[in-house]
């Protein structure tokens, strides 16, 4: 498995070498810290603690700044990654961009915008009733479910509610380009999230 905490910087498009013009997403990938180890003598596992952005101590509470070594700044973003690849990390290791060097798909991980609460026909696509003078059915979703047997809506009914700000994973993203100087990597295609948004960099699980 490899892993590491992204931000994303927004969509841009670039030429192949076929001259073929790609969509592409920016993730700017700042190198990340161990902050902490398990192994499976000690936590039955074993897993490596990464963070990234650094945070001044005096805003931080005692308990938080109690996980972080004597010779670590504190890092705003923590992420576990367990199964890591690179097996001898030590506390205080440097990782970035080189991680993904050979890997041409990855998964990436991060909280979709939230939209607020919304009809049908945003929220499932659905297409509403008639727009013609007369009707009394515009913009809802219909029916429901049956009248006195069994006298409710069943659970998993498609209705209007919270739209977005969920967990969503995005996978198979192809890698169209590395750029370690700017510590940027393009994949092809749309991640979730707003810009400067947190990511979850992961290899490919199907690929």
């Amino acid at each position: 498995m490899k892993g590491l905490i992204a931000k994303k910087v927004g969509m841009t498009q670039i030429f192949d070498e076929s001259g073929d013009l790609i969509p592409v997403t920016v993730i700017r990938i700042d190198p990340n810290t161990v902050i902490a180890t398990r192994t499976k003598e000690n936590n039955g596992y074993d897993a490596v603690v990464l963070g990234v952005d650094e945070v001044k101590p005096v805003a931080l509470t005692k308990a938080y700044k109690g996980q972080f070594p004597e010779n670590i700044t504190p890092k705003r973003t923590l992420k576990e990654f367990r199964d890591f690849e690179k097996a001898d990390a030590k506390i205080g290791d440097q990782i970035g961009l080189e991680l993904f060097d050979g890997s041409r798909f990855l998964d990436v991980t991060a909280t979709s915008k939230g939209k607020g609460f919304q009809g049908v026909m945003k929220r499932w696509g659905m297409h509403g009733g008639r727009a013609s003078h007369g009707s009394k059915f515009h913009r809802e979703q219909g029916g429901t479910g049956m009248c006195t047997t069994p006298g409710h809506s069943f659970k998993n009914i498609r209705m209007p509610g919270h739209m977005g700000f969920k967990r969503i994973t995005v996978q198979n993203l192809k890698i169209v380009k590395i750029d370690p100087e700017l510590n940027v990597i393009m994949v092809r295609g749309a991640v979730p999230g707003n810009k400067d948004c947190t990511l979850i960099v992961k290899s490919a699980v199907k690929k």
